[in-house]
């Protein structure tokens, strides 16, 4: 699976942070990042729910 954000939707909220900080972090301008180029069989349900709970909608998952 990957995962991505999107740039222009994210606003900062961190509510994929809290979910799953394994695998997504704030970057110094306060918006969320993706830690990992290939997310861990293990992770997936994290990020799916991170995906699903997003309030702007902004990470979209693959695979």
């Amino acid at each position: 699976m990957k995962v991505t954000v999107d740039d222009d939707r994210c606003r900062g909220h961190g509510v994929c942070c809290g979910i799953c900080p394994e695998v997504f972090d704030l970057s110094d301008d306060g918006y969320s990042v993706v830690l990992l180029p290939e997310i861990p069989a293990q992770q997936e349900q994290a990020v799916r729910r991170a995906a699903a709970l997003c309030p702007e909608h902004a990470i979209t998952t693959t695979g």
